[in-house]
């Protein structure tokens, strides 16, 4: 089976899978180049209200696949910012659910999401000291936001491998699922996820982010939304909201 970036949408959720199984879903040059792209048109996708991604088989992703690159320097780390950064922009939540190896660009990839859910057994590491490469000055902040100066340090200074026991202490994921216990927790989890205000989610996460200028911004988009007048009849009623407030491509 070629490399690729295979993709679904179902009830509101886009699933993204990396899928080179013949070398661990290690990302190509090719799927490297793919994925911005990719998440661009799934923003713009309405009907698209949070995101998952994972790998196909039993592991998330070994990296990138150096033997793809012309460059295994430059272009590599190139190509993964792009990535990265269209996938920490992506306007709804991000989910990445993992298993088996979550390696160097896996790592990086599963890092700019928004939630970490991992099935117990899975490996993390942070590797380009192995390779005597210089790790983005944007992937390094975000690497030390999630888990901290100290575990970001240990992770790169040593590219070592942590269990999901490690990274669970650390921050760096969020949940740790028995095995075979992973795709459901994901799914009724995402199912929640959809189920709630666009507009509170697509704030928070401006504001999680950094975005601390947007006040004015959410507010106008708050009153004209009618997600909370819709909320609190919900609440007083005893139903579920209807919520109709949609984010489509950023903001």
């Amino acid at each position: 089976m070629e490399p690729q970036l295979q993709h679904t949408v179902a009830d509101g959720v886009a699933t993204v899978v990396i899928s080179n199984p013949a070398k661990r879903n290690a990302m190509t040059a090719g799927m490297w180049g793919a994925l911005p792209g990719l998440l661009e048109r799934l923003a713009a996708d309405t009907d698209v209200r949070a995101l998952v991604l994972t790998g196909a088989g039993d592991t998330f992703c070994a990296g990138a696949d150096i033997s793809s690159l012309r460059d295994p320097g430059e272009e590599a780390q190139a190509l993964a910012v792009r990535a990265e950064e269209a996938l920490a922009s992506f306007p709804g939540p991000t989910l990445a659910a993992v298993r088996g190896y979550c390696v160097g660009g896996g790592s990086q990839l599963a890092a700019a999401c928004d939630l970490r859910f991992a099935e117990e057994g899975a490996s993390f590491g942070v590797t380009p000291a192995k390779l005597g490469i210089v790790y983005p000055a944007s992937s390094t902040r975000r690497l030390v936001a999630l888990v901290g100066p100290a575990a970001a340090k240990y992770l790169l200074f040593s590219g070592e491998l942590i269990g999901t026991e490690r990274a669970l202490r650390t921050g760096l994921v969020d949940e740790v699922l028995p095995a075979g216990q992973l795709a459901k927790r994901v799914e009724e989890f995402t199912r929640v996820l959809v189920s709630r205000s666009q507009l509170t989610q697509a704030a928070a996460k401006e504001f999680a982010n950094g975005r601390q200028d947007r006040d004015a911004h959410w507010a106008e988009q708050a009153r004209g939304s009618g997600d909370t007048a819709e909320g609190v009849a919900a609440f007083l009623e005893r139903r579920a909201p209807r919520f109709t407030y949609k984010v489509a491509g950023g903001s």
